[in-house]
């Protein structure tokens, strides 16, 4: 069992990048569809709002544009879920300055697979960075159980690379434990290999809890594992069990390792699993058919579960 630390305002903290999702109605491919749905959104508050809806006090790092009616919306969107929210307000800067970005995704139905359309140009919580942030308050007078990030926050941008980084060091610092799931992106990291592999490096060694598939421990972390694509993956539990051995022996601070088995049949029907390894304790559920509503974020429901 892992041990947390008590007598903490938050058992979870969150930095992130807030912006709208905004998916067609009724299942719809987006350029046929006149009718969207928009929901604040962002991969580290799916997973937060697992906690916060179990009744766990949770806390936003983030940054907003200052006036903005989409920053009002997000505001409002998180204190809906119980989540506090701290962060600075930047100055728009005209029509042409920043913004919260938008992901305008394509849920798919049957054979037509999901497809999300990241508009982030000018996204403000690309500027995210400790100076705005008194983390000596936050971890040492607030207290916070565990701090979780993602790759996606970690890979946006140099300034929220480091900014991660700096949170890891301030949280262990404290006695905060650090979840890290490295969720790769390509297009976060073109022309950014070698400096986000030596941070995400860097980040993992401070990890207690490391969450990735097969790719993510692969790309983020160069560990060699089993074929990427999801394909059989119920012949490969001993492949991931040894990929997750690799991970434990260079990243021995680490006590937890967990990782899905996702095998697509449809975009409504997947194959699902994963596994865990808990100190020296293996768990695996092994894949199963599953309905599947909507798959954008499901790996953040795992993370948060």
């Amino acid at each position: 069992m892992m041990e947390l630390r008590q007598n903490c305002r938050y058992a979870l903290l969150v930095p992130t990048s807030m912006g709208v999702r905004i998916t067609p109605f009724n299942q719809q491919p987006v350029h046929c569809s006149n009718l969207y749905i928009m929901q604040a959104t962002s991969a580290e508050t799916n997973v937060a709002s697992v906690a916060s809806y179990l009744g766990f006090r949770v806390k936003v790092l983030t940054a907003f544009v200052k006036g903005s009616p989409i920053a009002r919306f997000i505001k409002d969107d998180l204190a809906s879920r119980h989540m506090d929210y701290e962060g600075p307000e930047i100055e728009q800067g005209g029509p042409w300055g920043y913004r919260h970005q938008f992901n305008i995704a394509d849920t798919g139905f049957g054979v037509r697979g999901p497809r999300v359309h990241n508009d982030r140009a000018g996204e403000v919580g690309r500027l995210l960075s400790a100076k705005y942030f008194d983390l000596d308050r936050i971890f040492g007078q607030e207290g916070v159980q565990i701090v979780h990030m993602s790759g996606l926050i970690a890979a946006l941008s140099p300034d929220t690379s480091q900014f991660c980084l700096t949170i890891a060091e301030t949280a262990k610092k404290y006695g905060t434990r650090v979840s890290f799931d490295l969720n790769y992106r390509a297009s976060f990291w073109k022309n950014r290999e070698a400096e986000l592999r030596e941070t995400f490096t860097r980040i993992a060694s401070l990890a207690d809890i490391l969450v990735g598939n097969e790719e993510d421990f692969q790309l983020c972390l160069g560990l060699p594992g089993p074929e990427p694509g999801g394909k059989d993956l119920a012949k490969k539990i001993n492949d991931f069990k040894e990929m997750i051995g690799r991970a434990k022996e260079r990243f021995p601070n680490a006590t937890v390792f967990a990782t899905t088995l996702r095998e697509v049949k449809s975009a409504n029907t997947h194959y699902w699993g994963a596994i865990m390894r808990a100190g020296d304790e293996w768990y695996v559920v092994e894949p199963r058919e599953i309905t599947v509503l909507d798959r954008i974020g499901g790996g953040d429901g795992f993370v948060g579960g």
